[in-house]
């Protein structure tokens, strides 16, 4: 049997505002320069799924793309596209960070790809030109 892994590539524009509750001001300000901005500030994320699993025989292919497409815009680009991540429940208690945001949308789509048959690989969350995050399993 053979083994290989497909990656895709999917894009979402998000706002958010870096501040922890536990520090003060300045010490907010310190760690999150202006990302603390009250008022926050967007940014056009790019997510990369790559899926491993065994090669269907009959298909040729790791998942069918179709179905990475449904579970990605269900579970992620239909939460996360032009709204404010701080307001979403998964950071009710923890800061969105681009760190956390690639966490959470791991943990989202991991279960998901398992019961459609892959592994969820790779995901890589790049926030702008220069900054990107990485899990793997």
């Amino acid at each position: 049997m053979n083994r290989a892994i497909f990656g895709r590539r999917y894009t979402f524009s998000a706002a958010h505002r870096l501040h922890a509750a536990q520090l003060t001001a300045e010490e907010n300000r310190r760690a999150y320069g202006k990302c603390n901005n009250p008022h926050g500030h967007g940014h056009n994320y790019t997510v990369e799924v790559q899926c491993a699993g065994a090669v269907d025989a009959t298909t040729g292919m790791v998942i069918n793309l179709t179905a990475l497409d449904e579970i990605v815009n269900r579970l992620v680009l239909s939460r996360f596209d032009h709204m404010n991540l701080n307001l979403d429940p998964l950071f009710e208690k923890t800061v969105p960070t681009t760190e956390n945001l690639t966490i959470a949308v791991f943990g989202l789509l991991a279960p998901e790809l398992e019961r459609a048959g892959c592994r969820l690989a790779r995901l890589r969350v790049e926030e702008t030109e220069n900054n990107f995050f990485e899990l793997g399993s």
